[in-house]
């Protein structure tokens, strides 16, 4: 594949990464802190608008699978899901001055949009780079460079509002960047949709089932890893924000603490996809989760002011990042078998279901266990709390999905991706 059609294709990675970190990371902090919502209200709303989101997830994975034989389909399907993805993010960081129940019901009806706008554009935009190549290698290398623009995206979503909210307030700076994503939105989809290879057609054999697609149990256990590991990387995410804030107590270093973790993690994609090209896709992943626990544990020592400390921890964690974001989705298209390639995507509708949910399970535990443990934004003498639950509850599930990974139902599918290597 020539380095053009990747760099068309990835294109749109950018954006759609950086609407994820927002909604994750900033949201809660913006109606949490800036608008005064309860946490524990505010994790229920992030919650059951998720699961409501969720539930849409496979069925997108279905349409978006009858759609890849009509002439430009999936393309249609891509330009609606944007404008719904735009609209709704728009919305999201221009909130009127209303109470708090207002409030409330504003940020559920944009996070509707938001998130069906973005499930319907990924599953597309994850199905197409899955039936770019049926080479192992090149299904790594696909990923990583969709993932370098997201991590692109991600650096600017974490580095931009920061700066405008500084200089412009809360309100300003978050609605120039919410129309700043919108036009970088529009030019990346132009881009993937003129430049991008088509990809290549499965033919329709069955009604692609929950039930049927899930049989293999490679598939399976990908999925449930896949569960696991998002859960951890979900949690910290969603504090990371309180931690700046309350334990570090350095929020003006907010985005530069971001800025180091995607940065780096950009920089260290390529070296984890050409160490799974040695090793395997699997244990390079090991070894990213690996530098990424070392980081989590190091964090328990940050107190306040540890600028230095707390960057340090904050690059470890970044070079684990690289492996975690491209590895886990070329994973899942290695083990769908060749006689399941025309559900691919159903497996992907299902692959962002897992993530949200994982988010939703982040939010809607870990706000509300603050709120029981008597954490209060602003106040650093009741962060011990924000400590344990930001180190030691993404430790634990990092080590569930390491056991999940390479349990011994794994090994044919490590066998069978190892063959189909050397062949």
């Amino acid at each position: 594949m020539k380095p053009q059609g990747l760099l068309s294709y990835a294109a749109l990675g950018l954006p759609l990464a950086m609407a994820m970190m927002p909604i994750y990371m900033i949201a809660p902090k913006f109606y949490g802190d800036v608008l005064g919502l309860e946490l524990g209200a505010l994790g229920a709303v992030l919650f059951f608008t998720r699961l409501l989101d969720t539930a849409q997830d496979p069925w997108i994975g279905g349409f978006v699978d009858r759609l890849q034989g009509r002439q430009n389909g999936w393309r249609h399907v891509m330009i609606v899901a944007a404008c719904l993805l735009a609209v709704g993010f728009v919305l999201l960081f221009t909130p009127p001055v209303w109470s708090q129940t207002g409030l409330f019901f504003w940020l559920s009806g944009a996070l509707v949009l938001v998130y069906g706008g973005h499930s319907l554009l990924s599953v597309c935009y994850l199905t197409w780079g899955a039936r770019l190549t049926d080479d192992l290698a090149g299904r790594a290398r696909v990923t990583a460079w969709r993932e370098a623009f997201g991590l692109v995206g991600v650096v600017v979503a974490s580095v931009l509002p920061v700066l405008w909210v500084t200089q412009l307030g809360p309100r300003t700076g978050y609605q120039l960047f919410a129309w700043i994503f919108v036009a970088l939105l529009v030019i990346a989809l132009g881009i993937t949709l003129r430049g991008a290879p088509a990809p290549k057609v499965a033919s329709i054999q069955g009604s692609g089932a929950w039930r049927q697609a899930l049989a293999p149990v490679e598939v399976r256990r990908v999925l449930l890893f896949y569960l696991l590991n998002a859960i951890s990387v979900a949690i910290p995410a969603t504090l990371v924000l309180f931690f700046i804030d309350d334990v570090v107590q350095a929020p003006q270093e907010a985005g530069l603490f971001l800025g180091i973790y995607f940065f780096v993690g950009m920089l260290t994609l390529p070296v984890w996809v050409k160490l799974a090209d040695r090793v395997g896709k699997a244990r390079a992943w090991c070894w990213g989760s690996g530098l990424a626990g070392l980081s989590l544990l190091s964090a328990y020592w940050v107190g306040a002011g540890d600028v230095f400390f707390y960057s340090a921890v904050c690059a470890l964690a970044g070079a684990g990042l690289g492996a975690d974001v491209a590895l886990p989705p070329a994973m899942l298209a290695d083990a769908i078998p060749p006689s399941y390639q025309q559900n691919t995507g159903l497996y992907f509708g299902i692959w962002v279901l897992i993530g949200k949910f994982a988010l939703a399970l982040a939010a809607g535990f870990a706000l509300p266990a603050l709120q029981f443990f008597e954490y209060r934004p602003g106040n650093s003498e009741s962060a011990s709390a924000l400590t344990s639950l930001y180190v030691f509850l993404p430790f634990l599930f990092k080590c569930l999905a390491m056991i999940i990974l390479f349990s011994q139902s794994l090994r044919h599918f490590l066998t069978r991706v190892q063959i189909q290597k050397e062949s």
